[in-house]
């Protein structure tokens, strides 16, 4: 009989690599338990149109990267791609879990059919926090400022934030119409991945990697120009804070993330311990996905950490 292998994008974690695991699940937990952060498990496999509804239809994850099939039921179910949907469905489904305000962590594995690289697996490990119901700007404080602390305590160096305002809905509705007409009118000099996000997902190519369409996409228009006087003001207190609260950060006008439910804030930390792959932590706010999801409308904010990339740099053995 020959050898079976384990599918590409999947490890197993012997005893000894689990030492470490453990010890950085334990220092994590002990942060949230501080934070009066409560955990919730949600289950590993939901209705493909959970994601196709929350992530973005027109998103690389739903396009390219599900692990999506048929039951026996001839219902359409994936392995979840990432936390926050399932969390905003199970918090629908449960009476708004039984209050207005809710702070919830989960972690487990999560699905993605991507190129395994060091710290990328298709099968990979998170860590997700959700503050449901929290509108005020201090929670997007609060939230960053407890990532921030968690990545600290666990001993990774080089730590750096990023941050970016993608304003409401009525702003970024008004940036894409400037933005389309710019694509439109560049067409020809954009990569063939940008093109084909022009009519499905096109806030995305301001996250190119492409070096042409990073270098043309310095002439065209910044969605901070549409931010409304509301929306400024809210991302100026933000900066104010984190300034006060000494977590040094720049601003990426280029940071969008790569799901459609964002607004308003975000953000990502990276470490310079990673090399290329630098992003450790990435968040922001999402005060319409559980609208969406056909709860009422609820203001809410979130981040991940991918667990196999903190394990290749926490410093806790």
């Amino acid at each position: 009989m020959n050898n079976l292998k384990n599918l590409r994008g999947t490890t197993d974690l012997l005893p000894e690599q689990l030492k470490k695991w453990q010890n950085v699940e334990n220092i994590i937990k002990e942060q949230l338990l501080r934070a009066h952060v409560r955990e919730i498990r949600t289950p590993i496999i939901e209705m493909t149109e959970l994601f196709v509804r929350g992530i973005g239809e027109g998103t690389d994850v739903v396009n390219k990267e599900m692990y999506t099939f048929v039951d026996r039921g001839e219902r359409s179910c994936t392995l979840r791609p990432e936390g926050t949907a399932s969390v905003a469905r199970a918090f629908v489904n449960n009476g708004n879990l039984k209050g207005t305000f809710n702070k919830l962590w989960y972690m487990g594995p999560m699905f993605r059919y991507e190129r395994p690289q060091a710290g990328r697996q298709r099968q990979f490990h998170q860590l997700g926090v959700e503050f449901i119901g929290y509108e005020s700007p201090n929670s997007d404080i609060k939230i960053i400022s407890l990532a921030w602390d968690i990545l600290q305590k666990l001993g990774i160096s080089e730590l750096n934030l990023e941050i970016n305002s993608l304003g409401d809905s009525t702003d970024r509705e008004n940036y894409k119409i400037s933005f389309l007409k710019w694509l439109k009118n560049n067409f020809d000099d954009l990569d063939q991945d940008s093109r084909a996000r022009i009519n499905k997902n096109p806030l995305r190519i301001l996250d190119t990697k492409n070096p042409h369409t990073q270098k043309l996409l310095e002439n065209a228009p910044k969605l901070n120009q549409f931010l409304s006087e509301k929306s400024l003001e809210r991302y100026s207190f933000i900066k104010k804070q984190l300034e006060f609260l000494k977590i040094p950060f720049v601003e990426n006008l280029k940071l969008v993330r790569g799901l459609d439910y964002y607004s308003h804030t975000a953000f990502e930390i990276t470490s310079g311990a990673l090399g290329s792959q630098a992003t450790v932590c990435g968040g922001g706010r999402y005060d319409d996905l559980i609208n969406q999801m056909g709860g009422d409308k609820t203001p809410a904010i979130g981040f991940a950490i991918g667990l196999e990339r903190l394990m290749l740099i926490a410093g806790k053995d």
